[in-house]
């Protein structure tokens, strides 16, 4: 079991070995996923936003295979994954961070074991801004100072206007507008922790139910920033480069540790550590893990495991 969130060194740790990784490519060395006979029925899941078109995707290519399969999929947030699961109403609960100490307890007081959670690919979290606006990239600092209320990773004053990062010309007086997701999503705790140094955000953020909304916010308002997971990414804005010094949104630079907000996305499961997974679950998640299954990762602009990485996750859940 992960007892920690897994930082973008833990990530460039594990992955930077992996030439297929760095260039986006599945690795050749996943296995390829087999149907079995007698597999049939319904799942569900409930959690993260950022992580629902992929569950939409997977639950497509799960079909190909069992067309008697039902999948319901709902995507409210990160939060709403924990207590589904805890309650016995959702098969998956995936996650854009870790459950919380709250939540495992939870869990594991209705149950008597921990939840298992697996990572399913790599996500990393995407500034973005107008697709008009000319900004190439902030600091850390800078994003604390734009999103912020507390200026935790150290900027000394708060940044309100485009031309305070440098932007000049019509740019220069132009007010920022701020989009964010709302308190209930995983990305917007991962956001808050890794781009605002534990801070809080400002009471002027416009809070959206989803990462899509985000997204739309912004390449909708020209003085527009906000953020989510890079696989949300449309014509109407850019994702610009953040870090010190600030480099663009890649597999690339979550591979070496160079981007600051890249992290792993996860499946949460009510797995009994003595007991092997209901046969319409553990097919799902063999899916997953498989080629075909990190493929679809690539497909919805995310990063795919490595072979090695899935590996351990397909031991965590007893599966081959």
């Amino acid at each position: 079991m992960f007892k920690k969130v897994l930082t973008a060194g833990a990530i460039s740790a594990l992955l930077a070995a992996n030439t297929a990784f760095a260039q986006v490519e599945v690795d050749p060395d996943l296995p390829e996923y087999t149907p079995v006979s007698g597999i049939s029925g319904n799942l569900s899941s409930i959690g993260s936003d950022t992580l629902n078109n992929l569950m939409t995707l997977w639950a497509e290519e799960f079909q190909r295979f069992y067309p008697n399969v039902n999948v319901q999929i709902q995507g409210a947030g990160t939060s709403t994954a924990p207590p589904a699961l805890t309650e016995g109403t959702a098969n998956f609960g995936p996650m854009s961070r870790m459950p919380r100490e709250s939540e495992q307890q939870a869990f594991e007081e209705r149950h008597g074991f921990p939840m298992t959670v697996v990572g399913v690919g790599i996500d990393t979290i995407a500034v973005f801004v107008h697709r008009d606006n000319p900004i190439e990239g902030l600091t850390i600092e800078q994003v604390d100072a734009i999103f912020s209320a507390t200026r935790r990773c150290g900027a000394a004053e708060p940044i309100d206007r485009w031309g305070q990062v440098g932007l000049t010309g019509a740019w220069a007086n132009r007010d920022i507008t701020l989009f964010s997701r709302n308190a209930v999503s995983g990305t917007y705790g991962y956001f808050r922790q890794h781009a605002l140094c534990d801070g809080d955000f400002r009471d002027t953020i416009n809070e959206q139910p989803g990462s899509s909304s985000v997204v739309q916010g912004v390449a909708e308002s020209i003085n527009g920033i906000g953020y989510s997971g890079i696989g949300y990414e449309t014509s109407g804005v850019r994702a610009i480069a953040v870090g010190n010094p600030p480099v663009p949104p890649s597999a690339e630079s979550a591979a070496d540790g160079s981007y600051p907000l890249a992290r792993f996305l996860y499946v949460a499961l009510n797995k009994h550590p003595n007991r092997e997974l209901d046969p319409l679950e553990r097919e799902f998640m063999r899916l997953v893990l498989s080629r075909q299954g990190q493929e679809v990762v690539v497909r919805d602009g995310y990063i795919p495991l490595p072979a090695s990485a899935a590996a351990r996750f397909r031991a965590q859940l007893g599966i081959d």
